[in-house]
């Protein structure tokens, strides 16, 4: 299904209308995790609010899955899933490594997604006809690396720390067998994949508005996304991305120990 770029850039606007003002600004933070720490902000509420309305006014017999504001229609064939501030951590640091995420599954399938990051002024989306950026530098198609060693690979997670037990361990592992390992940075590593720029990225315990949008961005960038056993991504879980085919295997055997 091919989905309008123009449609996905109007989506980042009205998103970026609620964020941007809001980043840097030292709003008030709302914790939703007992016994642990689970930011949301006004900014997180009021753009997820933005971008349901503008999905219910284009395509309204669509439904709606988000982060902040529930479920809707979600019966219909055409599931939008919504992250309005993926890396909420970092968007309360200041960093602008956060972004909107915004991804269309049919059928359970991902088809068609977006991520926004409106402070740096970048767009990254797919819309069926392949994996595109837009922002500073002049738009162009993305495309992932054509990595297929590990020894060659830059490789990202958001922190060790979300690798429990013996899981820990094989991550350690793993992160011996590649070139560079870094942190941090969120829904901006897997968009980084897919520009070309880093060639692994794994995050155990997503959700599914945590990677819906990132998956077409990958896959139509070249790329391969799934859980760490090879299942598919678009329900969340342990996920792991690789720039090829050949590579998203050497990663999976490395992490299987």
């Amino acid at each position: 299904m091919h989905i309008s770029p123009d449609f996905l850039r109007r989506v980042a606007k009205v998103a970026a209308a609620e964020t941007l003002p809001r980043f840097r600004a030292q709003g008030a933070v709302d914790n939703k995790e007992a016994g642990g720490f689970d930011p949301v902000t006004e900014a997180d509420q009021q753009a997820e609010l933005a971008i349901r309305r503008l999905i219910n006014t284009e395509f309204p017999e669509h439904g709606i899955l988000g982060e902040e504001h529930g479920s809707e229609n979600l019966t219909s064939r055409h599931v939008w899933v919504i992250d309005p501030i993926d890396g909420t951590r970092a968007f309360i640091s200041g960093l602008p490594v956060w972004g909107t995420l915004v991804g269309l599954t049919v059928d359970a399938d991902a088809v068609a997604g977006m991520m926004s990051q409106p402070f740096t002024g970048e767009l990254f989306y797919a819309d069926g006809s392949g994996s595109h950026y837009d922002g500073p530098g002049g738009a162009r198609r993305l495309s992932a690396r054509k990595t297929v060693n590990l020894a060659d690979a830059i490789s990202f997670t958001t922190t060790p720390a979300l690798f429990k037990g013996d899981m820990r361990q094989r991550y350690n592992s793993f992160e011996g067998k590649v070139r560079l390992a870094r942190y941090g940075t969120d829904c901006y590593a897997f968009a980084m994949l897919a520009a070309g720029c880093v060639d692994i990225v794994m995050d155990p315990g997503l959700k599914p508005y945590d990677i819906v949008a990132l998956i077409p961005i990958i896959e139509q960038a070249g790329g391969v996304v799934t859980t760490f056993d090879g299942g598919p991504a678009e329900n969340g879980g342990d996920i792991l991305a690789a720039a090829t085919p050949q590579l998203h295997e050497a990663a999976m055997a490395a992490l299987r120990g």
